[in-house]
């Protein structure tokens, strides 16, 4: 049998029995592990992990709309919008309108949310750099590339919902 093919039913009626779902929860429990951690260490910033996907996206996609924002992070416009006048009142962040459609606003970062946003990329790669120095670079690697394979897979499904709906 090839290692890429379906065990079949009987061999593996248990998910947990069956490799793929080991691999699966392995990798949830670490990211959820990972979000426990980053969240403590975010912390000192009173910022949550939410936050900073928020700031980051602003540090590299200065102008971006709110709606583009909410398609990168996948979340709704309604989370946007209750997260995003919080993080403003903060002075973390300011929303313009667009130049050409009024109807249309754009995020930017205040000067506070480049400095925190800095302070919390470098917790961030802390975390990982601890957490991750003792797997080979090569494995790393291995692991980055299967986990963006399977988000194209992802993205494909969860595309394919978001036009049925």
């Amino acid at each position: 049998m090839n290692k890429n093919q379906a065990l079949p039913s009987d061999a593996r009626s248990l998910p947990w029995d069956h490799p793929r779902f080991r691999s699966w929860i392995a990798v949830a429990r670490a990211c959820q592990l990972m979000q426990t951690v980053l969240t403590r260490e975010l912390a000192t910033l009173d910022i949550k992990p939410p936050h900073l996907d928020i700031l980051i996206n602003l540090f590299r996609f200065e102008g971006i709309s709110q709606q583009e924002l909410a398609r990168k992070l996948l979340v709704g416009r309604s989370n946007m919008s209750m997260t995003l006048p919080q993080m403003e009142k903060r002075g973390l962040i300011e929303r313009r309108g667009d130049k050409k459609d009024k109807r249309v606003l754009r995020l930017y970062l205040t000067e506070e949310g480049r400095r925190v946003t800095q302070s919390a990329m470098a917790i961030q790669t802390s975390l990982i750099e601890r957490t991750l120095s003792e797997e080979p670079l090569e494995q790393c690697m291995a692991m980055a590339e299967s986990m963006e394979r399977l988000i194209v897979r992802l993205h494909a499904d969860f595309d394919d919902e978001a036009e049925t709906a």
